[in-house]
């Protein structure tokens, strides 16, 4: 299980460059408000100031946009974040992306410093314990140290309170060079950004948050999958450890923060599926914000597309006579939401039933040593980043399956169909509408490892009908899917905030 994340002054990376952008210009020198100093709306005027009112509509070409992760290149929420910003910059926006972790040197990444607006004592203590060997009573010592730093910040992170001791994020609009006609904000979990700042950030710059998991909803958890208690705001949290973990059971407090925020921010939410919007509906959270939209993912259907499975297999060095069976999901052994005991526990039934055939089980996103099942080989390959060589092996494959325990609009699922894969899912969160059952692929009940193996195993003796499902499956991802229509979905929403300013 994944433990509650602590993050460190040395976590907090803070390139010179960033830091430069990020030191405090005059309009935030005020007084304090809910622990952040009043910005200037004088010099965070809208821009439609600049705008030709009697001239026509703005265009796409004349937005300014700034978006906020975790991190600028990984996976699953972050991956959507940075290719919407590839994508917008072609497109010809202004595009910016603050992250907490900067990883590449692109000039219109800013990196998020919590740091450089601590008290220099703090920073000098953090310094020093990030100087200490590890050895003897390091461990001791180090929290000490940070304890005596920043005692509040220490002391909530015991009982486990969420969302605190990030400064930096009220300063978001500062740090890029242009004023902005909207913030759109990504995953905040991630110990980099304070949830209070919503409302002040919102009356600065019209503010759009994509819902990417529930825990903006919860008292701590990305899902809560089983557990009911997010509908009444948590407490007595049977599942500490769950990812986004907490040291102690401060779920209910965590939960009345973040729907304080939300609901006075009154900022835009967006979700990629309809589960997770009906989700934020019956926490009463939806129906405070200013307005709700359901946005699907999307993927590069250049990039991920049907192709030559001989040649993909050659490339990547996989047998050419073999039924190859994937999956994919980074680190599944560790996290509880990829159902990858699910997987395990089908596997055993499905290499029992197609003994005989030269089987071959693909995961891809964890390394682990081989070992065979009867006659079937189970092969793990570590987390794979390059796009084209994840859409070599969607290539290489027959049948994808994914047995995830919760999800939101899974990449995955999105890659697999449009490389013209077979697919057999699970019926957890979005999936299904991603994925119809007997037209696109097959859709069994979570956690139910004996039906996964029987959706499995006939599809592996029919390549008939997995063909069925391939030809339905492509032309679906083409229309519904694709980075283009995401891109377009969201750039047309930013266009009427903005007409709906020059309007007010």
């Amino acid at each position: 299980m994944i433990s509650a994340p602590s993050r460190s002054a040395s976590s907090e990376k803070s390139a010179t460059k960033a830091r430069a952008r990020q030191t405090p210009t005059s309009a935030w020198h005020g007084a304090t408000v809910s622990g952040y100093r009043a910005i200037s709306r004088e010099t965070w005027a809208p821009r439609i100031s600049r705008q030709d009112l009697r001239g026509g509509s703005m265009k796409v070409a004349d937005l300014h946009v700034a978006q906020v992760s975790p991190r600028e290149v990984s996976a699953g929420a972050e991956k959507v974040a940075h290719q919407l910003h590839r994508q917008y910059t072609a497109r010809g926006v202004d595009s910016w992306l603050v992250v907490a972790e900067k990883q590449t040197d692109d000039p219109k990444v800013i990196e998020l410093s919590n740091d450089s607006y601590r008290p220099a004592w703090t920073r000098a203590l953090w310094r020093v314990a990030d100087s200490l060997p590890e050895s003897g009573a390091y461990h001791l010592l180090d929290r000490a140290l940070r304890t005596i730093a920043d005692p509040l910040r220490m002391l909530q992170i015991q009982r486990g309170i969420e969302t605190i001791s990030y400064p930096a994020s009220a300063h978001i609009p500062a740090l890029v060079p242009e004023s902005l006609d909207v913030l759109h904000l990504h995953n905040l979990h991630g110990d980099y950004f304070d949830l209070r700042a919503l409302p002040r950030l919102n009356a600065l710059v019209p503010t759009i948050y994509t819902l990417h998991d529930a825990w903006p909803l919860t008292g701590h958890c990305a899902y809560p999958m089983q557990c009911e208690k997010w509908r009444t705001g948590c407490g007595d949290c049977e599942y500490l450890d769950r990812y986004v973990g907490i040291r102690r059971d401060g779920s209910a407090h965590n939960a009345r923060i973040k729907r304080k925020a939300l609901t006075d921010s009154g900022v835009r939410l967006a979700t990629p599926s309809r589960w997770l919007m009906q989700m934020a509906e019956e926490s009463g959270v939806a129906g405070l914000s200013a307005e709700t939209r359901v946005i699907p993912n999307g993927v590069d259907t250049t990039v991920f597309s049907p192709g030559d499975k001989v040649a993909a297999r050659a490339l990547l060095g996989l047998p050419t006579d073999a039924t190859i069976v994937l999956y994919t999901a980074r680190s599944a052994k560790d996290n509880p939401y990829k159902g990858f005991e699910t997987l395990e526990a089908a596997l055993p039934l499905i290499a029992e039933q197609t003994q005989g055939d030269k089987l071959l089980f693909l995961a891809i996103g964890q390394d682990a040593p081989a070992y065979m099942l009867g006659d079937a080989r189970v092969q793990f390959v570590p987390f794979v980043s390059d796009e084209a060589t994840v859409a070599a092996y969607y290539r290489a494959a027959d049948l994808y399956l994914h047995p995830s325990h919760a999800e939101n609009h899974s990449l995955a699922l999105l890659e697999a169909m449009a490389s013209g894969l077979s697919i057999v899912s699970s019926d957890a969160g979005g999936n299904p509408e991603i994925v119809e059952d007997g037209v696109t692929g097959r859709v069994f009940a979570n956690r139910d490892a004996s039906a996964l193996a029987e959706a499995t195993v006939q599809l592996i003796r029919s390549p008939e009908t997995r063909n069925r499902y391939v030809a339905a499956g492509v032309p679906r991802a083409r229309e519904r899917f694709t980075i283009e229509r995401q891109v377009s979905a969201y750039l047309d929403w930013y266009l009427e905030i903005t007409a709906s300013r020059q309007r007010g």
